[in-house]
């Protein structure tokens, strides 16, 4: 059955490649853009199923507009995809004020004000379920990547909380967590002022190599959107889910990592316990 979707940053990367598998697949889209004119082609060959819409994640009250526009064009958004956003990279004291806000602004708050517009339309129609891209880099971390990494793992933990607050209304949530993969997101990394200070340090090593080019990317957009709409599409999808080798491997070791760093802690946890009289 076809259903509707509302996706935001749909002019490049995965945003792009879902709206034009779904669009092939007979779906019906609102997708989101910032710049006018990115979805020209597309909105010639759909023009019937294919809605574009201004919004910039930074302007709260557009967001909303643009949501209950949506749902009141439609009728109902069977999925909601959060998936705008993009990456900064550069040490911590490299980063400028104005760069720290954006990228909040855009990856985090953005995302939570996207969510909460929704919110109260799914529940008004019985349910829904909301996807929010999220990456790896919401359960790992690389240096200079840390605003990045502070506004995955706070998308991460606000829809976990979230998730449990709606689920009795029929609502529920994906975090995808592709690993790297194969679109523009590196050509559209925003790199701070570098300083020499770092240059022999592991977040000089990370810019070097993204400089040079040898990161390795073994994710593939097209089978990265195709697992998240299969998951999109299941009854019972995870809450989480890993796309890429990379993402499964780099994921599964941190976390092994962090539940043996607790598990030695055992003893000092529990001796922070208030002890009876």
């Amino acid at each position: 059955m076809p259903k509707t979707w509302f996706i935001t940053g749909a002019s490049s990367g995965l945003g792009l490649e879902m709206t034009q598998q779904l669009l092939a697949q007979g779906h019906r889209v609102v997708a989101t853009i910032r710049r006018p004119g990115a979805l020209t082609q597309l909105e010639q060959t759909y023009r019937e199923r294919l809605d574009v819409v201004p919004l910039d994640l930074v302007e709260p009250e557009s967001i909303s507009l643009a949501v209950e526009a949506a749902f009141q064009q439609h009728g109902r958004m069977d999925v909601i995809v959060s998936n705008a956003g993009y990456g900064l990279f550069g040490a911590a004291e490299e980063l400028t004020n104005e760069e720290i806000d954006r990228q909040i602004a855009t990856n985090l708050t953005g995302s939570i004000h996207l969510i909460r517009a929704a919110l109260p339309l799914l529940r008004r129609q019985g349910g829904g379920r909301i996807v929010q891209v999220s990456s790896e880099g919401g359960q790992i971390a690389y240096p200079g990547f840390s605003l990045y990494h502070a506004t995955k793992w706070g998308i991460e933990g606000f829809v976990e909380s979230v998730a449990q607050e709606v689920a009795p209304f029929g609502i529920d949530f994906i975090i995808a967590e592709p690993g790297p993969t194969g679109t523009n997101f590196g050509a559209n990394l925003v790199r701070t002022t570098p300083m020499d200070t770092y240059d022999g340090t592991p977040a000089g090593a990370v810019r070097r190599a993204i400089a040079e080019g040898s990161f390795e990317i073994k994710g593939d957009a097209a089978r990265t959107v195709a697992a998240i709409i299969s998951a999109a599409e299941s009854a019972a999808p995870p809450l989480r889910l890993a796309l890429g080798s990379t993402a499964y491997s780099s994921i599964s070791q941190a976390l092994s990592a962090r539940l043996s760093a607790l598990e030695a802690q055992r003893g000092v946890a529990n001796s922070a316990d208030q002890q009876d009289p």
